[in-house]
Formats: structure tokens, C-alpha cells, sequence
């Protein structure tokens, strides 16, 4: 699938992985609706690409009432949906007992209702409408693109919530592949390392240097550009399907 063929939802579309997928598709001239909460930052970024192939949706990712509305409203929007890069996510930090006792389990349960079950959420409504397009020359109807994360299989101290709701992600990319194979929709999902997200905005310049440090190449953060050309190499090679790819310069966490 071209980019140009492209009518996507884009979840967590107002800033980092998002924004730069959004803005990967519409410079191949593909269309997007960008589910987020941030509607400041989404706006900026349809007044800069254009109301002909952006707008935006408020969208609590986790909410199934809204999910359904929002992609019906995209389908009436584009006239069909034929891509869902989910890049929703937070990444709250921390330790399953701390010195001020056991994790608040409302805190663990927060992570994985917005990584893992809002993805899954966003991927069981939009599969369903791209059950109904017509194919193209190669019996494609639709792709679905997931971000796990390197912390799937080499999660740090702190991050167990984390990683659980990444390793979940991981867990059933090959299953939903399955799944759709028969319909000609592809899921593929993505496990970035360390990326220039706005995560990383408010750490101090030495903090980020050692960062790049641990990875072993290119030495730096990723950039979430380098994300959105993955995206754009997975649609467009068909025969990547069912699998997790790692976007990391080789690297492999360590504890801390």
C-alpha cells in the first residue's frame, strides 16, 4: 500500500511518533484523522498540513463508545478507512513496591488500559470497517500498525506496568494477523528504543547524552522521523505481516 492510497487513523497523532507518521502520510499525499486529547497541538498541525487530508477527533483511545463514533466519523469523512497506526501511550514510571509502599494498582491498571486496551480497541473498530473495502491488486483491504517497545523484552526496574502493556502488544500481533489474513489486512506493530519523543523534553542535556551513549548504533536518540519511514516501508511491502520489528541501533536495556 502507497501512502497516496492511504485514509488512516493515526492515534496519538498530535505529537511525537504520531505527529511524524501524520506528517509522513500527508507529504505522499495519503489522508489522516488524528485521534488524540490534545487538541491545541492538533490543531497547530492541521493549520500547517491542511484541512484537505488532516482533521482531528478528540478520542480517549480507551473508551469503546468513542472509538466506534470516531471511526464511523472518518469512514463518512474519507469514505473509507484503509490504516491505523496506533502511537497513543504513556509511559509512567514505577516501582511495583517504592519506599512509600505497594503501587496504587489504579496506577499499573491506567498503563494498560491506554496502551494495551486502546490499541486493541482502536484495532478491533477499524478492522471491522476495513472488512468492507474493496481490495487492491494485491487482495489488500487494510494494515494495522501497533507501537510496542524494546521495554517488551528487556523492561527496567520501574517500568513493569510498562512493560507489560508493551509485551501485550507484542503478544497479539501475530494472532490478530491470523485473524484478518483472510480479509486481506495486514498488522504488523513496531518496537521503538530510545526516541526524541517530548518524554525526553524535560531531561537535562547530560541525562540525554548518556542516553545516546547506551546505544551501540547509530550513538543517539532515535528520531521519530526514522519511525514514520518504518511505517511507510511496512505499508508498502506486503509481505510483512504477523511480525514486531525493532527500531532500537541494537540495543538491549539494561536494569536501570
Amino acid at each position: 500500500m502507497k501512502l497516496a492510497d492511504m485514509k488512516a487513523i493515526v492515534t496519538g497523532g498530535a505529537s511525537g511518533l504520531g505527529e511524524a507518521t501524520v506528517r509522513r502520510i500527508v507529504e505522499q499525499g495519503g489522508q489522516v484523522a488524528i485521534f488524540d486529547l490534545n487538541k491545541e497541538k492538533a490543531q497547530k498541525l492541521i493549520e500547517e498540513l491542511g484541512e484537505e487530508q488532516v482533521f482531528y477527533i478528540q478520542t480517549d483511545v480507551s473508551d469503546a463508545n468513542q472509538v466506534e463514533q470516531n471511526v464511523r466519523q472518518a469512514v463518512e469523512r474519507f469514505g473509507s478507512v484503509n490504516a491505523a497506526i496506533n502511537c497513543a501511550g504513556i509511559g509512567t514510571p514505577g516501582k511495583v513496591v517504592s519506599k512509600t509502599g505497594p503501587m496504587p494498582l489504579e496506577q499499573f491498571e491506567k498503563v494498560i488500559r491506554i496502551n494495551l486496551v486502546g490499541s486493541f480497541n482502536v484495532i478491533r473498530v477499524a478492522a471491522a470497517a476495513m472488512q468492507k473495502n474493496t481490495p487492491n491488486e494485491d487482495g489488500e483491504r487494510g494494515i494495522i500498525i501497533s507501537t510496542a517497545s524494546v521495554a517488551a523484552y528487556e523492561g527496567q526496574i520501574g517500568q513493569a506496568a510498562y512493560s507489560a502493556s508493551k509485551g501485550g502488544i507484542v503478544s497479539m500481533t501475530l494472532p490478530i494477523a491470523r485473524e484478518f489474513a483472510r480479509d486481506g489486512i495486514r498488522v504488523m506493530a513496531i518496537a521503538p528504543g530510545l526516541m526524541k519523543t517530548p518524554m525526553f523534553d524535560g531531561l537535562p542535556e547530560a541525562a540525554v547524552e548518556s542516553l545516546s551513549a547506551s546505544v551501540p548504533f547509530p550513538a543517539r536518540l532515535g528520531k521519530p522521523s526514522e519511525y514514520a519511514q518504518l511505517v511507510e516501508s511496512i505499508a508498502e511491502n506486503a509481505m510483512l505481516n504477523g511480525e514486531v520489528i525493532r527500531l532500537d541501533g541494537a540495543i538491549r536495556m539494561q536494569p536501570r
